[in-house]
């Protein structure tokens, strides 16, 4: 699990655990800060001293290999996914390095050093400036309020109406400060991470150019580079829409942060100053408790919490509430008070004091005290409200009219769906086309009064109207889970049984669509418009969550992915019926379904044991695609992994993968079909999420594994072993041994002098000095 998103709602409630949450956020951007001085330093140092190069690389390889991003939510993309690792392959070239010790001259001020540079000042440094405003208002507007709560309630209404406009004030500067702060926390965890890989790119691909020696080396890299940008200028893309959509949820939460509030388990929570009473000679003092209550369970949970004091929390205590009363201001020097009675402790009576006289009645009423209000603190999910479109004859009309429109005159249009109509122009143009009669009389197909970019912003605009998204709100969640884990063809499996799922309607028009927009990425060459740029546009358009949240919005990435999937394989999709054995065949599965199956290396026994799980691992080779990609293909005209390429590349799957797969982007979708979400969730999320061992120590291994029914095809990738001399070989799988005649290894390990073993399946080899037993499928030949 990565980093909690901050809810932009929390800001209000200032919880806890909500400045719990800034810590960690804030903590992730001192280690990177911390992290990028050190790689600059150690990059001034390859400049300088050219003697010590070899030892100044092996210190800068391991800084990049013991590094990893943190992310937000509960998966990455697998966009994101590259860009981790790429580090780690940063570093491996690194190593590799070392054995060329000739001294060359490195330019990499330039490409490295000053934008790490200004990254670190400009953007880590405007964080921590705002860590510094966001520190003081806290201090500020918690010491105002302790102050002005300790007013006297006899001082005349002018001078204690005066006091609370003042506080008031201040409460509205200190959440407009809290809600620009947490923005820019959660900006700068995600733009770092293309803000720091793309010098660290350009440092790489200048420094091969220094090597008499490295042209073999730098042909490697130019391949693994192209797919790198790509990775980038797609998470960069899906940045750019989720920044917008946060931007848009913050602005509204800014205008009625009422409305907003998240669903809560607690009928009330917030703040409250709880009076507590000491021997007759001190009086009473009053501490602030975040204070929590279940109004079906009558429970009260408060626990003292001080903002001032770093946000050191103390011991709860919980109760059961028996009755609430209002404290007038004749029995108590001090407003908005009022009294609790526990039920489990007789005799004993709180008196508590919130921070306004509208949150008192709030507390009365959710307490049963006799004053009350309308709203409740916690509010259900706000229904959006139902527009002019619907999904009915004449939406099919608008749908169709715009397509034929947009294929007619615009299909090789640059930046198509991308560029943006004039509002008026376009609001004008749908008004028209939700109107029967002048809807039959428009002729978008020859007429030059509206603009392509006019008649595609009406055709999103229209979609997006909907009462409900064409995907609807109640798969919405079933369609994001399939696409954060799995492999490409279970990934595809899953979606193709989810839009079998949809409302006939629903189904109908998101066939007509996305078949318009495969033949738009047809023709991206001339249009730009790659399944990922369609992707990041249309991924807010057909899907959305009920609940805008910051949470929700971490997901849109995955929308996008789901689209995306969607254009790659509609055909089979919408032209064909899912596997009616798809959804017992996944819970059946006692495998995932990305886990190569592991041989026997001993006959007669039937023991059936656990597969090993793998990532999909990438290695591109000259000899494996039949059209080179060129050197010179600008990345803005690159198709997207996720699209038809003629790159093509090893992908390293179950044994016998087809080695001239095409490449797919971040769109390799997932396996389950989500008739029961929890059976999807249970498949393609296995026991053992990183790296489990192959199988339990002392497990007898069986005579043969049934391939999972969604596993890549099975043919043989690699050469023979019978045919095989000693040589080296990779791993491309993780194993955990569990004999001590097995090796065990990570991906990536190198095994040495391996030959065919006479055990069937298996291979033997030297692994850091130790010779032992190495299942043929979990390796690749050098």
């Amino acid at each position: 699990m990565g980093l909690q998103p901050l809810e932009f709602s929390d800001c209000y409630l200032d919880s806890p655990w909500f400045r719990e949450r800034i810590r960690a956020h804030e903590a992730e951007l001192e280690r990177t800060n911390k992290f990028i001085k050190e790689l600059i330093k150690d990059g001034k140092n390859l400049i300088a001293a050219t003697k010590s190069l070899s030892a100044a690389q092996r210190k800068f390889a391991h800084s990049l290999r013991d590094f990893k991003f943190e992310f937000i939510g509960d998966a990455e993309t697998d966009d994101e996914r590259c860009i981790d690792a790429s580090l780690r392959e940063f570093s491996n070239f690194l190593k590799n390095l070392e054995e060329q010790r000739e001294i060359m001259a490195l330019s990499v001020t330039e490409t490295l050093i000053k934008p790490l540079e200004k990254f670190r000042k400009e953007q880590l440094g405007a964080v921590k400036e705002e860590k510094k405003k966001f520190d003081k208002e806290t201090e500020k507007n918690y010491s105002l309020i302790d102050k002005h709560l300790n007013l006297s309630a006899k001082k005349k209404d002018s001078h204690l109406q005066e006091a609370d406009i003042q506080v008031e004030q201040n409460r509205q500067h200190f959440y407009e400060l809290s809600l620009e702060y947490v923005c820019k926390l959660q900006e700068i965890q995600e733009r770092k991470k293309f803000e720091f890989v793309e010098p660290m790119l350009s440092f790489f691909q200048g420094m091969f150019t220094f090597y008499h020696q490295g042209h073999e080396l730098a042909k490697d890299f130019n391949h693994y580079k192209m797919e790198l940008q790509i990775n980038i200028q797609n998470t960069r893309n899906r940045f750019e829409g989720t920044r917008s959509e946060v931007e848009e949820l913050m602005n509204k939460i800014r205008q009625n942060p009422r409305d907003h509030k998240r669903a809560s388990q607690f009928t009330a929570e917030g703040y409250l100053y709880v009076q507590e009473k000491r021997p007759a000679p001190f009086g009473s003092s009053w501490v602030k408790h975040y204070c929590m209550y279940r109004k079906a369970a009558k429970k009260f949970n408060i626990i003292p919490f001080e903002h001032r004091s770093g946000g050191k929390l103390g011991d709860g205590e919980v109760f059961f509430l028996k009755e609430c009363t209002k404290r007038h201001t004749d029995s108590i020097d001090r407003r908005f008070c009022f009294d609790v009675e526990a039920a489990d402790r007789p005799g004993v009576s709180l008196t508590m004091q919130a921070f306004s006289e509208e949150e008192r009645k709030q507390w009365l009423e959710a307490l049963g005290g006799k004053e009350a209000v309308l709203h409740s603190f916690n509010r259900a999910i706000i229904p959006r409200p139902e527009g002019g479109a619907q999904l009915d004859k004449m939406g099919f009309t608008i749908l169709r009219k715009c397509i034929s429109a947009v294929e007619t005159r615009g299909i090789n249009d640059q930046g198509l769906y991308r560029v943006v109509g004039v509002s008026s122009k376009v609001q004008r143009l749908l008004s028209m086309l939700m109107d029967v009669k002048t809807c039959n009389e428009l002729d978008l197909e020859n007429s030059i009064d509206w603009e392509v970019k006019t008649i595609t912003s009406a055709l999103k605009q229209y979609l997006r109207s909907l009462p409900a998204p064409l995907m609807t709100y109640e798969l919405h969640g079933d369609f994001i889970v399939p696409v954060k884990s799995g492999s490409p063809e279970s990934r595809v499996n899953a979606i193709h049984f989810l839009v079998h799922k949809l409302p006939e309607k629903n189904k109908e028009m998101l066939d007509i669509l996305v078949k318009h927009l495969t033949n738009v990425s047809n023709h991206s060459k001339q249009n730009l418009m790659t399944v990922a740029n369609l992707g990041v546009v249309f991924g807010p358009t057909l899907m959305r969550p009920q609940e805008e949240t910051v949470a929700a919005i971490m997901d849109l990435k995955f929308q996008n992915i789901v689209v995306e999937i969607l254009i790659e394989n509609h055909e089979k999709i919408f032209r064909t019926r899912p596997d009616d054995t798809f959804l017992e065949s996944v819970s059946l599965s006692t495998s995932p379904p990305n886990a190569p199956p592991r041989q026997s290396k001993r006959q007669g026994q039937r023991t059936k044991r656990p597969v090993a799980v793998y990532n999909l691992c990438l290695e591109l080779e000259d000899g494996d695609s039949p059209h080179p990609v060129k050197e010179d293909t600008p990345t803005s005209s690159l198709d997207s992994l996720s699209s038809p390429s003629p790159t093509t590349a090893t992908v390293h799957g179950p044994p016998g993968t087809d080695k001239n797969h095409l490449l797919a982007d971040g769109d390799w979708g997932s396996t389950a079909p989500s008739q029961t979400r929890s059976s999807m969730v249970q498949w393609l999320n296995p026991q053992s999420p990183t790296t489990p061992s192959c199988t339990p120590a002392g497990t007898p291994p069986s005579p043969k594994l049934s391939p999972c029914p969604f596993s890549l095809p099975a043919t043989v990738a690699d050469k023979p072993p019978e045919s095989m001399s000693s040589r080296k070989a990779r791993a491309v799988y993780p194993c955990e041994a569990e004999h001590s005649s097995e090796l065990s290894f990570e991906i990536g390990a190198i095994f040495e002098d391996v030959q065919t073993s006479r055990e069937p399946g298996w291979l033997e080899g030297t692994l850091n000095g130790k010779r032992g037993l190495i299942p043929q499928n979990y390796v690749k030949l050098l």
